[in-house]
């Protein structure tokens, strides 16, 4: 396995105090979607941060795209790209003056930039918003926009931090549609999410953080498996004790909803139960989501 970032026991500790990073040891492979999880304040834009060479890592040793972090720092941003969480297109500009200009910024031509600027924009069905300024366009055009200026300067890595936030379900899955193309045009992407179905839908790999540490790592197929159960049952309702959930598998509780790993027979018997009680019940397959809230309790 190649390896687009390698991170060995990195720890961040900020002025105030605050170890965002405690150890922190992940490996990346090129070529492919990797997804960070984690709680608001996990960890995962501090890391973000860091390999995109934003951040400098209070002590560890960071890899990125084969080059040392600290000392050739110059290489690595040549070679990748960042969308951050809270970054955002100017409202008067236009999306083919945002691609053109970064481009320019990036040491492209004006000739090769204004080329790339409209290919880019095409390529992203942008073309026909090209000469609307941002104030606009929707949050799910913005967004492409962002994605644009990244993948127009052609870098081997791109790190999109919560690029889907607060959009729409139609927008989520265009922006989803434009990772899948970067990564069959052979840029690694490293995504940090709150969406699980996100994760779960685009990455070959995963792996969860939570007070600054690794908690788990896998396939998301390799994850689910850790529950050992093929089948989620949620119920709500003020008796369920009535029901003795734990007879049936693991059990999450979250005030007057349980969740309950099990199989397809003990999922059959007691979303039953439940409903001969007048209980709310859900039934349907496990999901990473289910593994996140199970090892770091419910998302903020």
């Amino acid at each position: 396995m190649t390896e687009a970032i390698q991170a060995i026991n990195v720890t961040k500790i900020y002025p105030d105090g605050k170890k965002a990073l405690d150890s922190f040891t992940l490996s990346v492979e090129d070529k492919s979607v990797f997804s960070l999880l984690g709680r608001n304040g996990a960890g995962k834009t501090t890391f973000t941060k860091i390999a995109a060479t934003i951040l400098k890592p209070t002590a560890g040793e960071v890899r990125v795209l084969g080059y040392d972090l600290e000392r050739e720092t110059v290489k690595i941003r040549r070679r990748v790209a960042i969308v951050p969480q809270e970054g955002r297109p100017f409202s008067l500009q236009t999306p083919y003056e945002h691609v053109y200009m970064y481009l320019l910024a990036r040491g492209w031509s004006m000739s090769d930039a204004r080329a790339q600027a409209h290919r880019v924009l095409d390529k992203l069905e942008l073309t026909e918003y090209k000469d609307k300024i941002c104030a606009v366009l929707s949050g799910g055009l913005k967004q492409r926009v962002m994605i644009a200026m990244a993948a127009a300067t052609q870098p081997e890595l791109i790190f999109l931090d919560e690029p889907t936030i607060g959009l729409d379900p139609i927008a989520r899955m265009g922006i989803w549609g434009d990772i899948r193309d970067m990564v069959d045009e052979g840029t690694t992407v490293f995504l940090t999410t709150h969406y699980m179905e996100e994760a779960e839908t685009l990455s070959k790999r995963v792996a969860i953080v939570d007070s600054g540490r690794k908690i788990a790592e896998g396939t998301p197929h390799e994850l689910k498996s850790r529950l050992e159960a093929t089948m989620t049952v949620t119920i709500t309702g003020r008796t369920l004790e009535a029901i003795n959930p734990e007879s049936y598998g693991r059990v999450h509780r979250n005030g007057s909803t349980i969740r309950v790993f099990t199989n397809e027979a003990g999922a059959r018997e007691l979303s039953e139960a439940a409903v001969k009680m007048n209980l709310s019940v859900s039934v349907r397959p496990v999901t990473l989501e289910d593994v996140f809230i199970s090892l770091v309790g419910e998302m903020d």
